[in-house]
């Protein structure tokens, strides 16, 4: 829990000068502190009173998108019917006018606060936190606002996902100059959110690094520590339990009405930090600073479904979803993770098993490069998902010191079998050593392992170092249009042949028996000469290999083998296409016979691409916000990328050779960061630009004087146009920032 409590204080901007002292004095505050994560400064849950309301359903309408005092007066507002519902506000001390907007339901029936705002005014801008909803069995519903349409959607991409994620019409965000860190916050069972926005709630202050700010929160009324104070006029105690069966569904998270980037963006979307058998479902979730998904204590039983998670982790945990404690039955399945800043999913020494398939996980890692997803923990099972587009692997299995035994803490039993992968700068699956400590090495993979037979090997490798399947050559010959192959692998285990293309496994070929002494043989047709495939082994004991060395398919005929067989699969990935979150990924067609057609004489190469448009933007000392005038360059780039939907570019943050290495790579990537959330808030798709920090290592000038200093503190923006087309550019200084003489 330390490390999840010094990242979130990262993810706020705060820097402890002592990271080990703040983590000792996060933990000790813990237990104090946490039992504010479920109460407002208004309306302590205390308070609640035991009247006959507590077990009577009622349906609520909101009518009003006013907040503050709680006044009898001519409306009722949504901070009203949550006091209402839970007790805390009584029938007597409403006006006539609010009572007219309750009614009663059949007690077998769960409560419901609707909305019925007057159109235009459905944003509901809170002046402090929500009270927290602590009774049971109720359904907050924004899709009873007159003039909400479920046709106004935007379609789920997902293959054989019929989902969809109609627009909201209520909104609920922080009031203009308010600083609110929790949207809302649920400790009750059964309990509904469907069709709202929430966004802009987050803290920058030290003192919420225990209760980590989010649009929707959920956690039990004590979270395991220590009772809630009873009301005097209480005799019941207090739900200590997790909250079970909350529904978070047909949401917009972190995302405005009109599909903008808010001016103040929220820490994480949807903390299920204590809570069982949460459904999160056909939300739209983005543009968090951390994670749009993430749990704390306990989240079993989470059912992550047909979700669009995309450019998520601007500033603080990169990944779209991020699990850690206990989670075992978790289901992620149908969503969309694409445009995100780190992995796709990112387990982080979990306590339990989580089956993830049918997912597309696309375009990630545009800050940090990470693997799509990234497993610690046992028998984990990662099944048809289009994996693709990844600044680093596919699939890293990490073995982390946990006992040091084989059965816990070398991540063993972890299934990965039938995904599709492409465009990769990693392995498809890539098995972590322990060995490996480099921050590098367990974000983005350390690369092919080695054969080996050790025993050691099973317990400091992912997946128990299951070795790699070995084909018995480096080429098959195509005879009669079959081509037979034969290798060596775990005995007694299940071995899949791939078809490989953009160096990473993209189809499925067939699936072959190894036998007792690890020997395999496989007959198939339906490849070409130049074809080439790989293997993965799955062994019920160990889990999943990484990939075998690569072979090539020949014929007879065929000339010398040119092509490479060995790549370096580190090298930045050329844009082959254009980024988009919302195209899904086309299943490879079958090859065809080439008919034989006269020569025909080469096309003329395109002509370049003559754009007159600045490529930097320069910093003062020891900054990295956005000055005036670097913001009107980047204005300039705005409107370049939205004229020409194929070009994609790369933002590379440079500095002056002043400070140490470590801090200048630091600041360096804060502000290509920033110029990437700049053009984020213009409209340019997150998935359309990658982040890349070079600190001084590649310094514009010699650095001899205050001018010369100013031109390395800079973020260049390198073009590419998917076509291959070439762009002509032009470097400008009108925004040089130099400091002034001491």
């Amino acid at each position: 829990m330390i490390s999840f409590f010094a990242e979130t204080a990262k993810s706020f901007k705060y820097k402890p000068k002592n990271i080990h002292n703040y983590q000792v004095q996060i933990f000790k505050s813990f237990l104090s502190s946490i039992l504010l994560i479920v109460t407002t400064p208004a309306y302590s849950l205390a308070q609640v009173n035991t009247s006959s309301s507590m077990h009577t359903s009622y349906k609520i309408t909101v009518n009003s998108h006013q907040d503050g005092e709680v006044n009898p007066d001519s409306f009722l507002t949504f901070r009203e019917a949550i006091l209402f519902i839970n007790g805390e506000l009584n029938l007597n001390q409403l006006s006539p006018a609010e009572k007219n907007q309750i009614e009663t339901l059949p007690n077998n029936q769960p409560s419901i606060i609707a909305f019925n705002l007057p159109n235009p005014e459905t944003r509901i801008q809170l002046q402090t936190i929500l009270p927290t909803i602590s009774r049971p069995n109720l359904i907050i519903d924004g899709t009873t606002q007159p003039g909400y349409n479920p046709a106004t959607t935007v379609k789920n991409a997902i293959p054989n996902v019929e989902g969809s994620i109609a627009k909201p019409l209520i909104s609920i965000t922080p009031a203009a100059n308010k600083e609110i860190f929790r949207g809302l916050t649920i400790t009750a069972d059964n309990i509904t959110i469907r069709g709202l926005s929430l966004y802009g709630f987050t803290s920058r202050h030290q003192t919420t690094a225990t209760t980590p700010p989010a649009d929707i929160f959920i956690a039990s009324a004590s979270t395991n520590f220590a009772p809630r104070p009873i009301a005097n006029n209480s005799n019941s105690a207090v739900n200590s339990q997790p909250p079970r069966n909350v529904i978070i569904e047909h949401n917009w998270l972190g995302i405005t009405p009109d599909e903008k980037m808010p001016d103040t963006t929220s820490a994480f979307g949807v903390s299920v930090f204590n809570g069982i058998d949460t459904i999160i479902r056909n939300n739209r979730i983005s543009h968090h600073d951390g994670s749009g998904i993430i749990t704390g204590i306990n989240a079993e039983g989470t059912q992550i479904k047909e979700n669009m998670i995309m450019g998520n982790g601007i500033a603080g945990m990169p990944d779209a979803i991020r699990l850690e404690g206990k989670v075992n039955r978790t289901l992620i399945q149908g969503n969309l993770m694409c445009g995100n800043d780190g992995s796709g999913i990112f387990l982080f020494k979990p306590d339990g098993a989580v089956k993830i398939q049918h997912n597309q996980i696309k375009y990630n890692g545009r800050r940090l490069r990470r693997a799509a997803i990234y497993l610690m923990g046992n028998d984990h099972q990662v099944l048809n998902n289009e994996i693709s587009h990844q600044t680093a692997a596919g699939v890293v299995v990490t073995a982390f010191p946990n006992g040091g035994s084989f059965t816990n803490g070398a991540s063993i039993g972890n299934v990965i079998e039938n995904n599709q992968f492409a465009n990769l700068e990693g392995l498809s699956i890539d098995l972590n050593t322990r060995g490996h400590v480099d921050v590098q090495d367990f974000q983005r993979g350390d690369g092919k392992n080695p054969r080996r037979t050790s025993p050691n090997r099973r317990l400091d490798t992912g997946n128990a170092a299951i070795n790699a399947p070995e084909f018995l050559s480096r080429e098959f010959f195509l005879i009669n249009n079959q081509v037979a192959i034969d290798g060596t692998t775990e005995p007694n285990s299940q071995v899949h042949i791939y078809q490989v293309r953009h160096h990473a496994l993209h189809r499925i070929i067939t699936l072959v028996k190894a036998d007792d002494k690890g020997k395999f043989t496989a007959k198939f047709t339906g490849l070409q000469p130049g074809d080439i495939i790989s293997a993965i082994a799955t062994h019920r004991d160990f889990g999943t290999s990484e990939p075998a060395d690569y072979a090539m398919i020949r014929s007879l005929e065929n000339s010398p083998n040119t092509i490479n067989l060995n790549p370096d699969l580190n090298q930045p990935l050329t844009p082959d296409t254009i980024p988009n979150c919302l195209t899904q990924l086309q299943p490879p067609e079958p090859p065809q016979p080439t008919p034989e057609l006269p020569p025909e004489l080469p096309p003329e190469p395109p002509q370049p691409i003559r754009i007159r448009v600045p490529t930097n933007i320069h910093f003062a000392l020891d900054r990295d916000f956005i000055s005036q005038e670097s913001g009107k360059v980047l204005d300039q780039i705005a409107d370049v990328l939205k004229q020409y939907p194929t070009i994609v570019i790369e933002l590379q943050g440079h500095t002056d050779s002043r400070a140490s290495d470590a801090y200048n790579m630091d600041l360096a990537r804060r502000r290509a960061r920033n110029a990437r959330n700049y053009l984020i808030k213009q409209g340019i798709a997150p998935e359309r630009m990658t982040i890349r920090s070079f600190g001084e290592r590649k310094l514009k000038t010699p650095g001899r004087d205050r001018l010369e200093h100013a031109r390395n503190r800079r973020v260049e923006a390198i073009f590419f146009d998917t076509r291959g087309i070439d762009i002509i550019l032009e470097e400008q200084e009108q925004d040089l920032q130099i400091e002034r003489k001491k």
